[in-house]
């Protein structure tokens, strides 16, 4: 009987084009290994979907199965899972190794055969359940181990000028997707199918964009009535009516990087109570905006905005922080969660973060001017200020559809 291997090596066809150059990546790569000589660890072993599609490109699919990027000072090697084939070497920066299913744990042989055993190891610990932290002792046999979590978030909180250039190519989509979904909009219209529209035309101009990507995860959260209360409702068959507030969402996700863009809409004119509280938003958004500058901290600019909505008696309906970093992150991985306009953040604002300003007031059914108002603009922290990269207009000006 012919002996199955624990794991191997399976380079099928070339190499694809990555989201970002060689150089790109080996300068990522670069400082990780800063990282890993100013503690003096022996390899990384990196195990999210964030982290590995950072440092290596590579964008996995677990499906219920383990994946990690291992870099040590001279490598870095994905290990992936036989399922996918070679579709990961093909999508990695360095080598791949892939790992059988033929006996358990295989996974982690294939993770000791390149990081080696009884070494000092940096992890995320962020992302290691119970369980894989013992297999971790078990067959690594760490002599000492790193959470590195906070060290690779603070890396990539700091866009370069490609990631940056992909980042507002990203805005971009989402307009496209803002403007079809706009003209979606009409009375008796499901949610479901104005999401439709403006999800297939952000991927049509993806795939434009980036003829040479992966296309995937790109999605629309469009919602009506009461069904705008909460930022993150998934879209239902609900058919709209007119007086509706609307909440338009859409999420364009590039080769992992996700942009956003997210405005308040009403089909017809709203009432008094309802447009006061929109403009209000508004102009805390605004306010917001002219906040984020090179120096500024996070929970600074939070206070500040409290403040604003304190004085016109909207701050008990605000329900989360005011913006957050961008980057490979999306709605089931990944978060600079050191880049947050809350107020238990103390991050300053630097040259070459990306952040946005959305603010959301939700005030409840029964209530005059019930509903969820957000608006949420992209903004690029530069030497001098901010340049916002959202295109879309906002405000009752531009978004009441009659």
């Amino acid at each position: 009987m012919t002996e199955r291997p624990a794991f191997y090596r399976c380079a099928n066809g070339d190499k694809a084009i990555l989201p970002f150059v060689p150089d790109e990546y080996d300068e990522r790569l670069a400082g990780l290994r800063d990282l890993m000589e100013l503690h003096s660890l022996d390899a990384v072993v990196l195990t999210s979907m964030h982290n590995i599609a950072y440092y290596a490109g590579f964008l996995y699919c677990s499906f219920g199965r383990p994946y990690a990027c291992v870099v040590t000072p001279s490598d870095c090697v994905t290990i992936s899972a036989g399922i996918d084939a070679g579709q990961p070497w093909r999508r990695s920066h360095g080598e791949s190794l892939t790992y059988t299913d033929w006996a358990r744990d295989n996974f982690w042989r294939a993770v000791a055969h390149v990081a080696g055993t009884g070494r000092a190891f940096g992890f995320e610990a962020d992302h290691l359940t119970l369980m894989q932290s013992e297999k971790i002792n078990t067959f690594l046999k760490p002599a000492r181990g790193m959470d590195i979590s906070s060290a690779t978030m603070q890396q990539r909180m700091i866009k370069s000028p490609a990631e940056i250039d992909l980042i507002r190519a990203g805005a971009a989509v989402a307009d496209v997707g803002g403007a079809a979904i706009r003209a979606a909009i009409r009375e008796g219209a499901r949610e479901i199918d104005i999401a439709m529209a403006g999800r297939d035309a952000m991927e049509l101009e993806i795939a434009a964009r980036f003829p040479e990507a992966e296309y995937r995860d790109t999605w629309v959260w469009f919602q009506s009535g009461m069904n705008t209360d909460g930022a993150h409702n998934p879209v239902t068959a609900r058919a709209l009516k007119r007086g509706d507030i609307l909440s338009l969402n859409t999420f364009p996700m590039i080769s992992g990087y996700y942009t956003a863009l997210e405005r308040t809409l009403f089909l017809g004119e709203p009432d008094a109570a309802s447009l006061k509280v929109w403009e209000a938003n508004v102009a805390a958004h605004e306010y917001g905006m002219s906040l984020l500058k090179p120096g500024a901290r996070c929970d600074e600019v939070a206070l500040k905005i409290n403040d604003f909505l304190a004085e016109r008696n909207l701050l008990q309906y605000r329900t989360f922080g005011y913006g957050h970093s961008f980057g490979v992150l999306s709605h089931y991985y990944g978060r600079e969660a050191g880049l947050e306009l809350r107020e238990d953040i103390d991050t300053v604002l630097e040259p070459g973060m990306v952040i946005s300003m959305e603010p959301m007031l939700t005030l409840p059914e029964g209530q005059p001017g019930a509903g969820g108002y957000r608006e949420h603009d992209i903004l690029v922290i530069g030497e001098e200020g901010a340049e916002n990269i959202t295109g879309f207009p906002y405000g009752p000006e531009n978004n009441i559809v009659a």
